[in-house]
């Protein structure tokens, strides 16, 4: 169960990003481009295709480790330890634009993710204009789940939290697999 402090705030946030920053213009993009994050579809589509080319293979695969970490702990574990409801259903006044099936709203399995994926292609891309893309997408995914109204702040920061750390220890396993098998790390 969730602080009532942290509930207010939680509601007050996601209630003016609806009053103020909601527009015709920002709605289908938003829409279309957090259900890209369903079941972590972008970031695998991205992950396969990085695992395809010689110079980002290892980008692919320390992405996807670190996405199913982040799965485990995310919508196995942590969503059902917490069990806590998706905001629309406790913030008064406050209308979701995206159907989301899995009641349990912490932390945010999207933007886990998105910075599982972000943090993993951060220590391995080759180029800095790709980790700083990366970065950019994982934290415009967070910020739709809020724009959509389906995740607190507090679930996004969760999430956040957790694909970063999941980012890392895919890192860490990759470093002592590639030690063990005589791979460049």
């Amino acid at each position: 169960m969730m602080p009532q402090w942290l509930l207010q705030i939680d509601g007050g946030i996601l209630l003016w990003i609806q009053d103020f920053l909601r527009c015709a213009l920002l709605d289908p993009i938003m829409t279309v481009y957090t259900q890209l994050g369903n079941s972590g579809i972008l970031w695998i589509v991205l992950s396969v295709v990085l695992l395809c080319i010689p110079k980002t293979r290892k980008a692919g695969f320390v992405s996807l480790l670190a996405m199913l970490l982040g799965l485990l702990c995310t919508n196995v574990v942590l969503k059902h330890l917490v069990g806590r409801t998706r905001p629309w259903l406790v913030v008064e006044g406050l209308v979701h634009m995206v159907e989301e099936h899995d009641p349990n709203s912490f932390p945010s399995g999207h933007t886990c993710a998105a910075f599982a994926a972000a943090s993993a292609w951060c220590r391995t891309l080759p180029k800095r204009w790709m980790k700083v893309v990366a970065v950019v997408m994982a934290a415009l995914m967070g910020f739709s789940r809020l724009y959509v109204g389906v995740h607190f702040p507090s679930d996004v920061l969760a999430g956040m939290a957790v694909g970063l750390f999941c980012g890392w220890l895919a890192w860490l396993i990759w470093k002592r697999l590639a030690a063990w098998r005589g791979w460049e790390a």
